[in-house]
């Protein structure tokens, strides 16, 4: 991999894992709410998209530290 492209994807994977913890703080504000409206289940479907977030957050994390390694 050309060292460009390197320094941009380990810039890409930093912009990736903060935009999506901004949305996962998002989804959870709006699951609250849903819950707050008498929506349980809108409430807990949305709480699995942020464990998913988490997840793959987790494994872009991964990425740039095998990146970093070399």
């Amino acid at each position: 991999m050309h060292e460009a492209e390197k320094g941009k994807l380990k810039t890409l994977l930093n912009h990736w894992t903060e935009h999506n913890k901004e949305h996962t703080q998002e989804f959870r504000e709006w699951a609250e709410k849903a819950k707050s409206f008498g929506q349980a289940t809108v409430h807990d479907d949305i709480m699995q998209a942020v464990q998913q977030m988490n997840k793959a957050n987790e494994f872009l994390l991964k990425a740039l530290e095998r990146l970093k390694e070399g």
